[in-house]
């Protein structure tokens, strides 16, 4: 992946795609969320396990995670960044499935959220908090 320049005033997580990396995104989101007054983290730090876990298992090379305030309304923003190919979607319903269920809670959880692909490669989801 070729190197990513991030704006200095955006808090950003460089990750190593490791089983570590959803908790340290959790506490890198909880953390931020303190500084900036808000109590209530919960969906916050499941958004951004999810937003990551995806790009584990299924992106490549190092995970980005920024957060940021959006500046029309003040609402956290959560991004997630990695190197592979392909844009994540919400697969259907499967009863009998034992993992695919997490951008369905990301959709469920945030205000709004979204991915696009990246033109150094790779692809970006976010979610509204």
């Amino acid at each position: 992946m070729p190197p990513t320049v991030v704006a200095p005033e955006v808090p950003t997580l460089v990750l190593e795609p490791t089983e570590r990396a959803p908790s340290l995104a959790r506490r890198f989101v909880a953390g931020w969320f303190r500084e900036w007054g808000i109590a209530d983290d919960s969906d916050a730090r499941v958004v951004v396990s999810e937003l990551v876990t995806n790009s584990l298992v299924h992106g490549e090379g190092p995970i980005i995670v920024r957060v940021l305030r959006d500046k029309r309304d003040g609402r956290p923003v959560i991004e997630a960044w990695d190197g592979g190919p392909g844009l994540p979607e919400i697969k259907p319903e499967d009863d009998s499935a034992t993992s695919g269920r997490g951008l369905l809670m990301v959709s469920q959880l945030a205000l709004d959220w979204g991915t696009r692909p990246l033109l150094e490669g790779g692809k970006l989801t976010w979610a509204k908090c």
